[in-house]
C-alpha cells in the first residue's frame, strides 16, 4: 500500500467547495429536467446532445467536489480538518 501525504484544504477552499456543490446539483437537476422534457422526435437533435453533455459535466464536477470534501473530512490528524469538522 502506497503512502499518501494528505494535505488539508484551506478553510476558504472548503467553504467554496461546500457552496458550489449546490450549484452543481442544481445544474444536474435542470439538465435532467431539460433532457426529460424533449419529446422522442427530437431524440437525435443537437439540443439533446448538448443537454446530455451538460448533465455529464455537472455530474463529474459534483462527484469531484464530493470526493475532495470527503477526503478532507477524513484527515483527522490535520488541525485544519479538526477545526472545520462539526462536533457531533
Amino acid at each position: 500500500m502506497a503512502l499518501v501525504k494528505r494535505v488539508a484544504l484551506a478553510p476558504r477552499t472548503v467553504r467554496q467547495l461546500r457552496r458550489v456543490r449546490s450549484v452543481y446539483a442544481a445544474g444536474m437537476l435542470l439538465s435532467a429536467l431539460a433532457l426529460l422534457s424533449f419529446d422522442e422526435s427530437a431524440a437525435g437533435a443537437r439540443q439533446t446532445v448538448i443537454v446530455g453533455v451538460f448533465l455529464v459535466v455537472f455530474g463529474a464536477l459534483l462527484s469531484l467536489t464530493t470526493v475532495q470534501l470527503w477526503r478532507h473530512g477524513r484527515a483527522e490528524h490535520c488541525s485544519t480538518a479538526r477545526k472545520l469538522t462539526p462536533l457531533t
